[in-house]
């Protein structure tokens, strides 16, 4: 019951912070739209409300499917190769953004199979690729104890290295290149970085996906693999803070 307590209590007061914060904002934006709407009506009499609507309706289903219109024609590239594997790391790993999901049934069909038995895989190579970190890090420490004779220090240290190291690898270092290649802020690129990794993935913010931009081809598979090693520390992390509050 006390457990009970604090999980409604932490999330009440989550809810509470965020409401305080990002309503202010949804406001503001919900005024501007509505002003724009009303002056384009206003400078353009030839279009008629439920007209726009219907256009309005129609690009955001289109960008949806990540279509967007440049000039005279379309963009299209969300669905090539390099997209589709983005999207089955997307469902595997159980981030799934929100931003692509398929829109045919067969697709629709192949994804809900393809998850089935993907998960699962995932989760085994995750588990073993974090065995295997936290082996060489037991390995280090054990390697420092026989050097320095130290016991409850190396243990200490080591983990403070694998943290340390893991955050400079995994949360601090890529947004630099997100930077680079998606024109995000830091700030957004690390915001990015914990919630792709922590499998939140609320969509608001996904890599190669600006029409604009161009993308070298070897940048998705260098992000799939940071996502792929990733998930795996910062799945220690958290299993050390369960530890912790337990």
């Amino acid at each position: 019951l006390v457990l009970l307590a604090a999980y409604v209590g932490y999330l009440g007061l989550g809810a509470a912070v965020l409401q305080a914060l990002e309503r202010p904002a949804e406001m503001q934006a919900a005024r501007h739209l509505l002003r724009e709407h009303w002056e384009l009506l206003a400078n353009h009499t030839c279009l008629r409300g439920p007209d726009l609507r219907r256009l309005i309706e129609g690009i955001i289903q289109a960008y949806k499917s990540g279509i967007t219109l440049q000039g005279n024609s379309t963009s299209l590239g969300r669905w090539d190769y390099s997209g589709s594997f983005f999207f089955s790391i997307s469902a595997i790993t159980t981030i799934g953004y929100g931003n692509l999901s398929p829109s045919t049934a067969v697709g629709r069909i192949f994804c809900i199979v393809f998850a089935l038995f993907g998960i699962p895989l995932n989760l085994v190579l995750l588990n073993e690729i974090g065995q295997l970190m936290l082996l060489g890090v037991q390995h280090c420490a054990h390697h420092l104890e026989e050097v320095f004779h130290w016991q409850n220090k190396a243990s200490f240290l080591m983990k403070t290295c694998a943290l340390v190291t893991g955050l400079l690898l995994f949360l601090l270092l890529p947004p630099l290149l997100f930077s680079d290649k998606e024109g995000w802020s830091y700030e957004e690129g690390v915001y990015y970085s914990f919630i792709t990794l922590s499998t939140i993935g609320f969509g608001d913010y996904v890599i190669g996906m600006n029409p604009d931009r161009a993308y070298p081809s070897w940048y998705k598979n260098v992000v799939s693999l940071w996502i792929l090693f990733g998930m795996a520390w910062l799945a220690l992390v958290i299993k050390f803070c369960i530890n912790i509050l337990e």
